[in-house]
């Protein structure tokens, strides 16, 4: 998929988690997992520009998943160490959750296409696709970009009346 495409996915994603955190108070930690989400929705084709590095090779698996998860659980750990310990383990979580959250939305969003992802790498080699469009597909990109908006919308307006 292209951008637009990993953007939406993202979004339909991290949806539910952004709507839960919220509800739980925590509508600061909400938007800005909204936002690192979708930045790094897109890091798995960095491998693009690594020499060496196959395209939808080690950057497309549960592994680099949870790398990102841990590193940007690393960051928040960071920056978390003055708080409380509870409110400590829990943006580290939560950051855990961001970071993985996106990288398999990237993941979902290219086994759309034919080509497909190898998620289980370095295990496995085998492709896994549902073949259900071409990443090209500018109405497929753009209809996952809409379903992203739309649960994102979906949540605040259930934050609006709940919270």
């Amino acid at each position: 998929m292209y951008q637009v495409g990993h953007y939406g996915t993202a979004l339909l994603a991290y949806a539910p988690l952004g709507t839960a955190v919220a509800l739980a108070g925590h509508e600061t930690a909400a938007l800005l997992g909204a936002l690192a989400c979708v930045a790094l929705s897109t890091l798995p084709d960095c491998d693009q520009k690594v020499p060496l590095v196959e395209h939808r090779g080690p950057t497309h698996s549960l592994v680099f998943a949870l790398l990102v998860g841990a590193g940007l659980a690393g960051i928040a750990a960071t920056f978390a160490g003055s708080g409380s310990p509870l409110l400590g383990a829990g943006l580290v979580g939560f950051a855990f959750l961001v970071g993985a959250l996106s990288i398999c939305s990237h993941l979902f969003a290219d086994a759309l296409t034919p080509m497909g992802i190898r998620p289980l790498w370095p295990l496995s080699s085998r492709r896994y696709t549902l073949a259900v469009t071409r990443t090209a597909n500018p109405l497929a990109n753009y209809v996952l970009l809409g379903l992203g908006v739309a649960a994102v919308l979906v949540g605040a307006g259930i934050v609006a009346t709940l919270g």
